[in-house]
């Protein structure tokens, strides 16, 4: 379309009316070129790292928690007991701190729950100053066999003394009792018992109003867990104060029975929700999209610990052959 004079006029004097250049004309200003502001992006702030924490729990009895599983610890005027080691950077900021909680005493005993690396990463800064490590017979070969599938993975730092079903040892006015209960977060899981203070630690046993992961491949048994859970829950005595291997941020992992009890509930109604998708002709992958546990909307996820992957375990375990 062609335009006269006139018109052309009227269009551009509309334009004008709404630029910076026809603001500065209507202003008197001389007219200049305005750029439009540009949007700076603010940097995100990288997330804090996690503070080291050693926490009381009873008769000499400690948490320290930081980055991966909570480690458990035991000081009396007979030697030092570890429970779990983190990672390498956790295990020296924790070793430090019990060197400073028990100056001149070196750690007596190493006890690995399980194998995962959250757990276990921390083996070798540990095993430089302890006597001796100690873990459940399957756990070694667990640890060979992850490192193994692991792209320049370095061996990892394992148990040199092993137990089936139980280990016992004495630190000074403590007996510290270690236990596998058969199949549940993996295939090679142990609780440490110590015994006069009434103290459970359950390594990953226990997640406290977190998503847990459910290790298949490593022999874990939903099934078992919850009979597992059940045993402990109503079998140890009522003032037992047990400690899971991971907490809902802002949570203590020291909890009473309640909090055992109410994850065992979690795995029923996993098992529920699953059986009846099944018998419904449901899909894995239709169900692993739920999103939410009736009566445990509140649960934390994140990484691998997902409701989803739980769920998934679920199905597999259930329809397996």
């Amino acid at each position: 379309m062609k335009l006269d004079r006139r018109q052309f006029i009227v269009l551009s004097s509309g334009a004008l009316a709404v630029s910076p250049v026809a603001r500065a004309w209507g202003a008197g200003q001389e007219p200049r070129w305005v750029m439009p502001p540009t949007q700076v992006p603010v940097p995100a702030q990288p997330a804090a790292p996690p503070a080291p924490k050693f926490d009381d729990v009873r008769r000499n009895v400690g948490i320290f928690t930081m980055r991966g599983g909570t480690i458990g610890w035991l000081i009396n005027k007979n030697g030092v007991l570890v429970v779990d080691t983190q990672y390498p950077d956790t295990a020296k900021t924790c070793l430090d701190g019990l060197k400073q909680k028990a100056p001149g005493h070196g750690i007596e005993l190493v006890i690995n729950t399980h194998h995962h690396a959250d757990h276990t990463g921390g083996n070798a800064v540990f095993r430089a100053e302890a006597k001796k490590l100690v873990a459940q017979a399957g756990v070694p070969a667990l640890q060979r066999q992850v490192a193994s599938a692991t792209a320049n993975a370095p061996a990892p730092v394992v148990a040199d003394a092993t137990f089936d079903k139980t280990w016992t040892a004495t630190i000074g006015d403590e007996t510290v009792t270690a236990t596998h209960h058969g199949p549940g977060h993996t295939g090679a899981d142990a609780t440490v018992h110590f015994e006069r203070a009434h103290v459970l630690h359950m390594g990953d046993l226990l997640f406290h109003e977190r998503h847990p992961r459910v290790d298949r491949a490593a022999g874990a048994s939903i099934q078992n867990w919850i009979k597992i859970l059940e045993k402990l829950g109503k079998e140890m005595p009522p003032d037992t104060i047990f400690i899971a291997g991971h907490a809902k941020d802002g949570l203590s992992p020291a909890v009473d029975r309640r909090a055992v009890l109410r994850f065992r509930d979690y795995f029923d109604v996993v098992l529920a929700v699953t059986r009846k998708a099944i018998a419904q002709g449901q899909t894995k992958e239709a169900l692993t999209a739920t999103p939410a546990l009736p009566g445990f909307e509140t649960y934390q996820g994140g990484g691998v610990l997902t409701l989803s992957g739980v769920l998934g375990v679920a199905y597999d375990e259930l329809t397996a052959k």
